[in-house]
């Protein structure tokens, strides 16, 4: 039987003091990643250095750590009770790879007509979903982790078989057609597979070994009270760490440009605002549980900043708009999510009490 919501909210492993101001210590790695990253001189440079392709190793190291407990909590033997579960699958899909890059389009050329690098940096924000820190806020909020490790590999999948192609329709194609301005987005599909095996495969290969390793050796009961415990604070440690680590590369450029932040991120928190809002609603509306609905919600409104970054990079610049767009979107998207993940739990009373348990 799965803990009940109220059983599973301290998430951290019993650092209640670390769990109840979340959103304080995280303003808190936001504000020192950006001072650092200002009044530092060389900082993000000598940041950018340590890297191996294009792939920075701090924020690497920052992500396999913040995921690894995250996974090691699931359950792998019940995934097969999600993949039963069309209607979240399902629902997923149509989230995350239709509705997801239409809105951030629509929202792109609704509110950015005159600066079109922000624009196509956001739209590549809007391809890129999330496989990182949406299981985070999914545990924090109390969502249901199979599911979330599900839709995880899910995403990855279709962001390694379909990111170029939606870039090439959302960019060239669609814009075209409505006699608007294109751009063109040349981006290799290997490219995002090692994101994606990076990033997602190594710390899902070891969440997976250390659960049948630890109950194959010692059992369930030692594993889950025992060791999960200890290693769980190493989750939120990873992700303040992230967090600084990612505002101390941009922090410079973010300080130096409010007012391009300011506009960059008026889309983005209507993006987030109405996938998770619409996507929590649509869970609710086909009968889903409480839990798996608030993993549709996380899983639907989240992004791979990571990814959009690089690409952002990779293809424009690092001086480009697109790749600011890129960089405004964890700011925007952190705290969000984190204040997304106290109306997710204050929403369980949308749902019969049956509703918010799974055995």
């Amino acid at each position: 039987m799965t803990a009940n919501p109220t059983q599973r909210a301290g998430v951290i492993g019993g650092l209640s003091t670390l769990d109840r101001f979340l959103p304080v210590w995280i303003g808190l790695a936001m504000g020192a990643g950006l001072l650092l990253g200002r009044l530092v001189p060389g900082l993000d440079a000598a940041l950018e250095a340590v890297k191996i392709g294009e792939i920075s190793l701090p924020i690497a190291l920052g992500l396999l750590l913040m995921m690894y407990p995250v996974l090691a909590k699931v359950r792998y033997d019940r995934l097969d009770t999600v993949t039963a579960d069309r209607r979240m699958l399902l629902a997923s899909l149509v989230l995350n790879w239709v509705l997801g890059p239409a809105l951030m389009f629509a929202l792109a050329w609704l509110l950015l007509p005159d600066l079109p690098e922000y624009r196509t940096g956001l739209i590549i924000v809007g391809l890129a979903r999330c496989i990182a820190m949406v299981l985070i806020w999914n545990d924090l909020a109390c969502g249901d982790r199979e599911a979330a490790a599900v839709l995880v590999a899910i995403n990855s999948v279709f962001q390694v078989v379909a990111f170029g192609v939606l870039g090439w329709f959302y960019l060239e194609l669609l814009p075209g057609r409505l006699g608007l301005s294109q751009s063109a987005l040349e981006v290799s599909a290997w490219d995002i597979a090692q994101y994606v095996l990076i990033f997602l495969g190594i710390p899902l290969a070891a969440g997976y070994l250390s659960r049948e390793l630890g109950e194959r050796v010692r059992g369930r009961d030692w594993y889950e009270a025992r060791f999960l415990p200890r290693v769980g604070p190493v989750a939120l440690y990873g992700l303040l760490f992230t967090i600084v680590i990612l505002f101390a590369l941009q922090g410079d450029t973010i300080t130096s440009q409010p007012g391009d932040v300011a506009r960059i991120a008026l889309p983005l928190l209507a993006y987030f605002f109405l996938m998770w809002g619409g996507s929590f609603l649509a869970g609710r509306a086909i009968g889903l549980p409480y839990e798996r609905t608030t993993t549709l919600a996380f899983t639907a409104a989240g992004n791979n900043f990571e990814l959009a970054i690089a690409v952002a990079v990779g293809v424009f610049g690092v001086t480009s708009g697109q790749a600011l767009a890129g960089v405004v979107g964890p700011l925007i998207e952190v705290p969000v999510l984190v204040a997304l993940v106290y109306v997710s739990l204050w929403g369980r009373r949308l749902f019969r009490p049956e509703e918010t348990v799974r055995v």
